[in-house]
């Protein structure tokens, strides 16, 4: 079968012929319906090198964003039926410690011992005509479009998780929600805090097509500048805003957002551009918060498909065939997108 392989660090991916997986113990075979290109892929490839935090020992099928329909189940597998379509959950933690047995195995206690972060960083993912997954880590789409749903499993699910936890500092009236970043996981932010809060979203990004698509869905927009902060206070009446989520995680775009805190406030930094925060007392709004989060959980997952299937979250998606794979990271590279790209292998 042909596939996407990251095969060397720094160095751009290749559409190679590999073997096409066998279903071991507890895992089912999937023909893949769609497989996003994510930012963190390019970071794979791109960025780390042996030793780097978080980098994954080439080479492995990439696509961490992935959907399809069960091909075959192996050993000891039941309840599946051929045909029927599934959402993929990535992340692949030990199975047994506190975190995996509450399905938070982005979080695993034995990450660091682990053969692998999660499908497609470090076990082979979804870039390709099939893919393997353990049992666990399939989320049933019923009747709806599998192709649009794939980066669902990254860019709607990381989102989710961070607006989900910030949920206390949004509840009741008047209430500010501040989304720093409108690629394709703040877009659907914008569209999660829409539907669980009653809050005023603001939205800030430099790119104006991004804008405008935030302005139709309800937000907000403030665009860039040197007084972006001052203005999204203004908005907010001086105040500041309740909860903030960067999702480009860079020094300025932190900066931004802790400005632009009320007291009480919770900033969530959900890009990992690596950006590094100052702190200082009394230039911080009291009891404010700085967290951040990484992907979400398999029961988190659960709630984004259930979003998706009452109409609630619809990503920005433009399809590629298999063959323009690596088009696809190009333009992923080149900030060229407007949307998810999500590859198509069987188009």
């Amino acid at each position: 079968m042909r596939a996407v392989v990251f095969e060397q660090y720094q160095t751009f991916p290749a559409l190679r012929e590999v073997d096409k997986p066998v279903p071991g113990p507890g895992e089912v075979l999937l023909k893949v319906a769609g497989a996003g290109a994510c930012h963190s892929d390019v970071a794979v490839y791109r960025e780390f090198t042996a030793g780097t935090p978080g980098a994954q020992e080439p080479g492995f099928v990439l696509g961490h964003e992935s959907s399809g329909w069960v091909e075959e189940v192996g050993p000891g597998v039941t309840g599946f039926t051929k045909g029927d379509a599934y959402l993929v959950y990535g992340p692949v933690g030990c199975g047994h410690c506190r975190m995996c047995v509450q399905g938070k195995e982005n979080y695993c206690e034995n990450a660091a011992t682990n053969p692998y972060a999660a499908i497609g960083l470090g076990r082979d993912g979804g870039m390709a005509e099939y893919v393997t997954v353990p049992a666990r880590n399939l989320v049933p789409l019923g009747d709806t479009d599998p192709v649009a749903a794939a980066p669902l499993a990254d860019a709607a699910l990381t989102p989710y998780h961070a607006v989900r936890n910030a949920l206390p500092h949004l509840a009741g009236g008047g209430r500010y929600a501040l989304v720093v970043g409108l690629g394709g996981l703040g877009q659907i932010a914008l569209q999660i805090l829409t539907a669980l809060t009653g809050a005023t979203v603001i939205a800030t990004d430099t790119k104006a097509d991004a804008m405008a698509r935030a302005a139709e869905r309800g937000a907000v927009t403030v665009p860039g500048g040197p007084d972006r902060a001052a203005r999204i206070r203004e908005i907010t009446g001086g105040r500041g805003v309740d909860a903030a989520f960067d999702f480009v995680g860079v020094t300025p775009t932190i900066a931004l957002a802790q400005a632009s805190m009320a007291v009480g406030g919770r900033l969530t930094v959900v890009g990992i551009a690596g950006g590094t925060v100052e702190w200082n007392f009394f230039a911080t709004p009291y009891e404010s918060t700085l967290t951040n989060t990484y992907w979400g959980s398999v029961d988190d997952l659960h709630e984004v498909v259930a979003m998706y299937r009452a109409g609630q979250i619809v990503p920005d998606v433009e399809r590629y065939c298999l063959d323009d794979a690596l088009e696809a990271y190009r333009r992923l590279e080149a900030g060229e997108l407007s949307g998810r790209a999500v590859v198509v292998p069987h188009a």
